[in-house]
């Protein structure tokens, strides 16, 4: 939106035409979403409290959990509205990759709402039936990868990419809408099953999304991919602005999600935070390091799937408690500690995917 009100301006004076580069309109959309975050967070959460939207703490968990008991919680909708104000006002909103992402974490975000909207002010602890709360996941999760495919313009950005190979691709055809559909879907569960902990999830969706950046930065800068041996993907680059919005709407939900909370995200953040990761994955063709740069979420989700499994093949649990960060608690650590753990596992995760760009 500003760039066509900079456009204009440029007309009178060239100094405007800055605001073409994308690196000035990321770091826009960093303080954009980080300042609205902050100034709409404490009145959020007033207006939380008042109408008692509050956690509802299991009390077969740690003890010390109990305490958080009618904390503010459905935060995440402060991240959605920053996020979507920051990516209007510094993107090009004639970008597809844009409108895919935009809308897709909406969507999710708009099933966490009904499910948090259901068990916080229903008072119905089933919240949004699980079949219902999957079948619409499924359709979003379908919809977007249908949308990447058909609007597609060369065979580059429907391969799959092995990381840290020079050339080694693999041509997916229609394969690829499944794939985007279990990386989507299963990027926002994790997000999801990661969220029990102060400022747990929200960081690591920080520090992965402003790597995913840095990829879509990367793969839409045609000298910049030539280099790095990477496909070039025309307009995915605009996805930085996206990114950055995630960024800074992350980092202005910190300041009241962190240890100890003044407000939860709740799922209409959750699942809006995972989906997003998801489609800008897929737009970069940079799902397999994905995988790697949030192995902390994926160690969460399959910590659940093995202590599922196994009491139902063996009436054992392999963990004290799932998700994995309850486990740890169960363990003896304080609940800062494995929050803050969590978090230098994620930055050296997300080093480790950032290097793909350099070893192939």
């Amino acid at each position: 939106m500003m760039l066509y009100l900079t456009d204009w301006l440029a007309l009178f004076h060239k100094g405007f035409s800055v605001f073409h580069y994308l690196t000035l309109r990321a770091i826009l959309s960093v303080l954009t979403a980080l300042t609205i975050a902050l100034l709409i967070g404490r009145p959020m959460i007033r207006r939380l409290r008042v109408y008692k939207i509050g956690q509802t703490v299991r009390n077969d968990g740690p003890q010390s959990h109990l305490a958080k008991s009618g904390t503010p919680t459905m935060g995440g909708a402060l991240i959605l509205v920053a996020v979507t104000a920051a990516t209007l006002l510094w993107s090009e909103l004639d970008n597809r990759y844009v409108w895919i992402a935009l809308l897709t974490s909406l969507a999710f975000g708009l099933i966490g709402l009904v499910d948090d909207y259901k068990k916080l002010i229903k008072r119905d602890p089933r919240g949004l039936p699980a079949r219902w709360k999957y079948f619409w996941q499924t359709v979003c999760g379908f919809v977007a990868a249908i949308a990447l495919y058909v609007t597609a313009t060369s065979p580059a950005e429907t391969a799959l990419l092995i990381p840290y190979t020079k050339d080694l691709a693999i041509q997916l055809g229609p394969w690829f809408i499944l794939l985007t559909y279990f990386v989507i879907v299963g990027a926002s569960n994790a997000v999801n099953l990661t969220d029990g902990l102060d400022g747990l999830a929200i960081m690591p969706t920080v520090l992965v999304a402003g790597a995913l950046g840095v990829f879509t930065y990367a793969a839409g800068h045609s000298q910049i991919a030539n280099y790095l041996l990477i496909p070039y993907l025309p307009q995915v680059g605009e996805l930085v602005v996206f990114c950055a919005a995630l960024v800074g709407a992350g980092l202005g939900f910190l300041w009241f999600n962190a240890y100890p909370a003044l407000v939860f995200m709740g799922d209409v953040g959750a699942l809006a935070l995972g989906a997003a990761l998801g489609v800008v994955a897929v737009a970069a063709r940079q799902e397999l390091v994905l995988f790697v740069m949030g192995g902390v979420f994926v160690a969460e989700t399959v910590s659940v799937m093995l202590q599922v499994l196994s009491f139902k093949l063996t009436g054992k649990r392999i963990f004290r408690m799932a998700p994995l960060h309850h486990h740890f608690e169960l363990q003896g650590w304080p609940e800062p500690r494995v929050i803050v753990r969590f978090w230098i596992m994620t930055v050296v995760l997300v080093l480790i995917g950032l290097a793909s760009l350099k070893i192939r």
